[in-house]
């Protein structure tokens, strides 16, 4: 008796392993529409996923440019950190794939773009709209921290806007996860005021 519910054990394992590999995903299946952005290592596109409808960023990068500028940990990083965040203002890595040329990232798609264009558009944002996206900032910083995650690049172009407004970090290529609590956040020194020169701080690797 023993014997035989090992055995099923195993085998729904084994059926569940063989599931998880059929759910890799590819770029067949998605549908690829307009681009959205381009960076040092690729391009963003919108995507439909077919079987589910759901819209997606997907981020393309190329391997050789990777490969020659020696990021390919900074990735393998990236990827590791940003899929096990889960909060309403950063942004979601749903998963990832490849193939020969390319490495695709399925990202949460944030339908207004980045803080930084629409800060160009309206010059200055009201205060209320300010004070709302700092408290977003605020929250989702805590929760990294929380998590012993550094972003270490806060900035207006890392930083997307959703459908309903709502503020998303982005972009955790510089992110660090670290259980030392000496360790402190730091932005993007460009956009850091004089009166914050106290924040500036050295970070180890």
């Amino acid at each position: 008796m023993a014997i035989a519910a090992e055995s099923q054990q195993e085998q729904t394992a084994s059926s569940e392993s063989v599931a998880a590999e059929k759910k890799r995903w590819t770029l067949n299946d998605f549908d690829i529409g307009k681009p959205l952005g381009r960076g040092k290592f690729g391009h963003v596109y919108l995507a439909r996923e077919k079987r589910s409808n759901h819209l997606v960023a997907l981020k393309v990068l190329f391997k050789n440019q990777l490969k020659q500028s020696q990021v390919e940990h900074q990735l393998r990083r990236e990827v590791e950190i940003q899929s096990h965040l889960r909060h309403p203002n950063i942004l979601r890595l749903y998963g990832y794939f490849y193939d020969q040329k390319r490495v695709y990232l399925i990202l949460e798609y944030a339908a207004k773009g980045e803080l930084y264009k629409e800060l160009q558009k309206c010059k200055y944002f009201s205060e209320i709209r300010a004070a709302t996206y700092v408290a977003s900032l605020a929250r989702a910083l805590i929760y990294c921290h929380g998590k012993h995650v550094i972003h270490r690049d806060i900035k207006p172009e890392n930083l997307l806007v959703g459908a309903q407004g709502e503020l998303k970090i982005a972009d955790f290529g510089w992110s660090v996860h670290t259980f030392n609590r000496r360790r402190t956040m730091c932005g993007t020194l460009d956009y850091l005021p004089p009166e914050m020169g106290m924040l500036y701080c050295s970070l180890q690797i």
